[in-house]
């Protein structure tokens, strides 16, 4: 089990660019259900920042254990932001409930505190699809993925996306034995109770357009975190990352500009 480290930053020969590199947190960069990091190009808008993206460990089934790997592959950061995707917002979360030292702030983007399947149906189709293997997991586990993961605005990004790529995007980065653990993870972890925890600035982003979420996840952490506030993009549906990375760095920069320039450390 390997959880491996991309590290990005900017690097300058101008002395005075990379003293305003050090006085800014390091983003921290939390992928999505399909493990794969942050690409490039959904990294440069925020060229400016020192950046970390991660891929997420195999075969892991609980969500506690993600955040374990988090903390360890970032222990070196006295001062960072967490931006986690989908399930990977739920990571972020996971952590930031523990209070570390170095969080100046979090935001999460299509995520969720609790599974947000709350239809009995659906959660036992989520519990048969991911025991799927070989091609039943490649023709029909992924492709029920991908369905749900499409929104009509998927085209009209800076990256337009589609269904097909949403599968592509899993068929190359998530094995099917870590695609059912990642959802027996989603189906087990519960930080509802756990949200007050968080004692740092959050945004959450939220696509104008998401099946898979549903408008109830964002209402509740909306209304656990204390310092939580949320942005909802037009015309975006849950994969915006990928289809709108400028519209959605813009948002998470407009709101890292909000932030303390000293970081203010939570109480233990």
């Amino acid at each position: 089990m390997t959880w491996t480290t991309y590290v990005t930053t900017h690097v300058s020969c101008n002395v005075s660019d990379m003293s305003t590199s050090a006085k800014n947190p390091t983003l921290v960069f939390i992928p999505c259900l399909s493990g794969a990091p942050w690409s490039a190009e959904q990294l440069a808008p925020y060229s400016e920042a020192p950046k970390r993206t991660l891929r997420l460990p195999e075969g892991v089934d609980d969500i506690e254990h993600y955040a374990d790997h988090l903390e360890s592959a970032i222990a070196d950061l006295d001062d960072y932001v967490l931006v986690g995707d989908s399930f990977g917002a739920n990571i972020a979360l996971a952590l930031a409930t523990r209070r570390p030292p170095g969080l100046r702030a979090l935001v999460m983007s299509g995520g969720f505190a609790a599974n947000p399947v709350d239809s009995k149906p659906w959660k036992a189709l989520m519990q048969a699809i991911g025991r799927a293997r070989g091609p039943l997991y490649q023709q029909l586990t992924l492709r029920a993925h991908a369905h749900r993961l499409t929104s009509p605005y998927d085209g009209e990004g800076q990256t337009p996306w589609s269904q097909a790529r949403s599968r592509e995007l899993f068929l190359a980065n998530t094995p099917a034995a870590s695609f059912g653990a990642r959802l027996r993870a989603v189906l087990t972890a519960d930080y509802t109770d756990a949200l007050d925890r968080v004692q740092v600035p959050t945004l959450i982003l939220t696509p104008s357009h998401d099946v898979l979420i549903g408008e109830n996840a964002s209402n509740v952490m909306l209304a656990g975190i204390p310092d939580a506030r949320e942005v909802v993009l037009p015309r975006t549906g849950h994969m915006f990352r990928f289809s709108h990375p400028v519209t959605y760095a813009a948002a998470v920069n407009d709101f890292l500009a909000t932030l303390p320039t000293i970081r203010q450390d939570a109480d233990a």
